[in-house]
């Protein structure tokens, strides 16, 4: 077996993953991004028109945008694992389901998503969940 020619190969399969990767991620832009759109537009924004086209408005999108990079992947990961964490838990503490419960409003709960509302400092950041002021649990915005 030629040498080069399972190395050509493995490139050959490595492009056409980074490919397909490539290709999910955009259609999950394409898709959830008007989503986002139709959220933002259905609310008032509290931030008093920054969405006008100022360059301001735009430096704090490029950066809600450019700090999602490393936000999301970090808030997905813990998210995850506290989903797991919350599973064993449960399973662990006899079936309490109390327990688990505070795990997962910790873990799952809180900002997924950075926008210049927070950066402008009217939403805060939470990466950690917290609960709701009723006792159960809510998402927090």
């Amino acid at each position: 077996m030629n040498m080069y020619a399972s190395s050509a190969r493995l490139c050959v399969a490595f492009r056409f993953k980074l490919v397909v990767v490539c290709m999910l991620l955009a259609l999950c832009t394409v898709t959830m991004a008007p989503l986002a759109w139709s959220q933002e537009g259905a609310s008032v924004s509290s931030s008093g028109g920054a969405e006008g086209g100022n360059p301001s408005s735009a430096g704090l999108q490029f950066a809600a945008g450019i700090s999602n990079f490393v936000y999301f992947p970090a808030k997905l990961a813990f998210g995850i694992a506290g989903g797991v964490v919350g599973g064993l838990t449960y399973v662990f503490s006899g079936a309490d389901e109390h327990a688990a419960q505070s795990v997962w409003t910790t873990t799952l709960y809180g900002t997924y998503i950075l926008t210049p509302d927070h950066f402008q400092g009217n939403q805060p950041v939470r990466f950690l969940g917290v609960a709701d002021s009723k006792g159960g649990s809510a998402p927090a915005r």
